[in-house]
């Protein structure tokens, strides 16, 4: 597998809560050198980076993040904002709460909503996997392929841990080819992105992908 196949599959991320807008412009110019899938960046800045990239690479952005545990109402209205303003990617946080509840109706209900709001743009579902049971995560690979949603996808970067090679394993298994794969969070090597596409992702979320393409370190990055 090439570097530009790789790349081709990269949501090249930044979410961190101090980055600046000089930052966002060279992830924007990063991602349209290197052609990949997206950029995926916090909703304050969808405009800016329509700005700079217009329709050469798409934005995504997160609602909900990184918790999830706002009501479904606010997501929605995320969403519909999110897309006005000019993205044509949305990585949703379910309430993992209400996961922990068993509340799958609840879940599957919230996820439909969203991809209301979003209509034909691109919904990813963040299901948290380093907080749920492999039982729950077959469960929500029910929610998120009866809501219609695109993909489902592992992780927010932002709690205990990412991806692993068992989730995306588990997502092919159980989503049965009705919706697509995203993994996300820790992913540290190029190995470790070949062996996820071989495994079944679609898409790659990470902010380190160019970086490590080019032989330097992945350090913290997510």
């Amino acid at each position: 597998m090439t570097n530009r196949e790789i790349l081709a599959r990269v949501d090249h991320t930044l979410l961190k809560a101090d980055a600046k807008k000089a930052d966002i412009k060279k992830i924007c110019e990063e991602a349209m050198a290197n052609n990949t899938a997206s950029i995926c960046i916090n909703p304050g800045f969808i405009e800016y980076a329509v700005g700079i990239m217009g329709d050469k690479i798409p934005v995504c952005t997160v609602i909900g993040f990184p918790l999830g545990a706002m009501t479904t109402a606010a997501k929605v209205f995320e969403a519909k904002d999110a897309i006005e303003k000019g993205a044509q990617e949305v990585d949703m946080v379910i309430n993992i709460s209400r996961a922990k509840d068993g509340d799958w109706e609840y879940i599957t209900e919230e996820i439909r909503q969203i991809k209301r709001a979003v209509g034909d743009k691109i919904l990813k579902v963040i299901i948290e996997t380093c907080l749920l049971t492999d039982e729950e995560k077959i469960a929500l690979c029910k929610c998120v392929t009866d809501a219609g949603a695109d993909y489902i996808k592992t992780s927010t970067g932002f709690s205990t841990a990412g991806a692993t090679f068992h989730d995306i394993e588990l997502f092919a298994k159980h989503c049965e080819g009705k919706c697509k794969i995203k993994a996300a969070g820790g992913i540290r090597s190029r190995e470790d992105m070949v062996k996820f596409i071989e495994l079944g992702a679609d898409r790659l979320g990470t902010s380190s992908a160019i970086k490590i393409l080019n032989g330097a370190d992945a350090g913290n990055s997510y």
